[in-house]
């Protein structure tokens, strides 16, 4: 059997992964194993099952990258396999992967932009795979910490909250996982700790961190400092610098105030806390649908100058890597997985991320859920996304 040039990048990439069972019990190789589930899952599989299914269909198709010298794998042995498969090993097998095919896209410059080009923007969010809990194994559903590249639209790494822990403790993990030096990271309200900042600085990064009533202190020093420039109107004085965004879609209208200024006088003295401190931010944020308003502030503090428009994107770019688990849910069924055993849940939650980095490198119309149900009806099309660099 003739294999294809095109599976030798993926099993060069994939080979750091250790095959976790006993050689006489093995029927399917590793490798074959994890190329159908990446395949299948392109093609809008969500699970052991439909992966399996998948093998099924297109086997003759999947020989052409993989043996299956066995035929295809049943949706156990797939399950099982996912399951003790080494969860660091996996995500940097993905991460080699889509970097030998993956190239820093031109960055945007501008007047509001400190040197010849932006840096880049890497939001952190955590999210709770709902149905990843109540198994032998696992007590609780897991939560992941993940890592997102804004303007190239792939996953950085994720890290596994401990059932005992928080995302404080996840997220100096993930931090070590990351390139720092020229990003911007932000985090929300939970990951805004002094040690946090201090390792992102330290580690030759900035940070934009939403402040909220965890850091109390913190917190009622901004409102104060806000309220009273909105208040007396002497923006200009403090060197207040603002712009305004207004987004309509389908009768809502949403309307966003962005604010930033160098750390006052009156706030110097947080700077011997806070690693790098130089300003602070506010963003309000108006919405409209119909008769209804409500309003929303948020409170920020920056390791970088007062570029408001290098804010606005910073704040705008966190957003997208909330969109990113909104997709996780609706075009992956994610929150509905039940994956319960052994590191089944955060092997494919990467899996998943990964394959959404490989459909965004896709400049054909057409959405996500789209196509994926063009990548299960067009083999052609599949292996376009599988091996892009093609």
């Amino acid at each position: 059997m003739t294999i294809a040039t095109d599976s030798l990048g993926f099993e060069k990439h994939f080979g750091i992964v250790e095959d976790p069972r006993i050689e006489r019990a093995k029927s399917h190789q590793l490798m074959d194993i994890l190329f159908i589930s990446v395949a299948a899952t392109i093609a809008g599989a969500d699970g052991p099952s439909d992966i399996a299914d998948f093998a099924r269909q297109q086997l003759a198709w999947c020989r052409k990258f993989v043996r299956l010298e066995n035929g295809p794998p049943s949706h156990d042995t797939i399950g099982r396999v996912l399951s003790l498969i080494k969860p660091d090993q996996f995500q940097t097998a993905f991460l080699d992967w889509i970097a030998s095919f993956t190239c820093q896209p031109q960055d945007a410059t501008g007047p509001d932009v400190a040197g010849p080009a932006q840096p880049r923007f890497v939001p952190i969010d955590g999210k709770t795979l709902r149905g990843s809990g109540g198994g032998k194994d696992r007590e609780h559903p897991l939560h992941l910490v993940s890592a997102w590249a804004t303007q190239q639209g792939i996953t950085l790494g994720q890290v596994a909250v401990d059932s005992k822990s928080n995302e404080i403790t996840a997220i100096p993990r993930l931090l070590t996982m990351l390139e720092l030096s020229g990003a911007i990271i932000s985090i929300d309200a939970m990951g805004c700790q002094r040690e946090i900042a201090a390792q992102i600085i330290r580690e030759g990064g900035d940070y934009v961190l939403a402040v909220k009533d965890n850091q109390p202190k913190l917190f009622a020093a901004l409102s104060a400092f806000f309220l009273a420039r909105h208040e007396h109107g002497d923006f200009a004085k403090y060197g207040c610098r603002q712009s305004t965004t207004t987004t309509r879609s389908r009768g809502r209208e949403e309307t966003r105030y962005h604010m930033v200024a160098p750390l006052p006088e009156s706030l110097q003295h947080f700077c011997r806390n806070w690693k790098g401190l130089l300003s602070i931010g506010q963003v309000i944020t108006m919405t409209e649908t119909g008769d209804q308003h409500s309003s929303e502030v948020r409170y920020y503090i920056l390791s970088r100058p007062p570029r408001v428009k290098e804010f606005a994107t910073s704040v705008r770019s966190h957003w997208s890597i909330e969109s990113m688990h909104w997709v996780l849910d609706v075009v992956f069924g994610e929150d509905a997985s039940r994956f319960r055993n052994g590191a089944a849940a955060e092997n494919y939650s990467f899996l998943r991320k990964f394959v959404i980095s490989l459909l965004k490198q896709d400049t054909s119309p057409g959405s996500l859920k789209g196509k994926r149900k063009r990548a299960a009806w067009n083999t052609d099309f599949l292996e376009t996304i599988l091996f892009p660099s093609n």
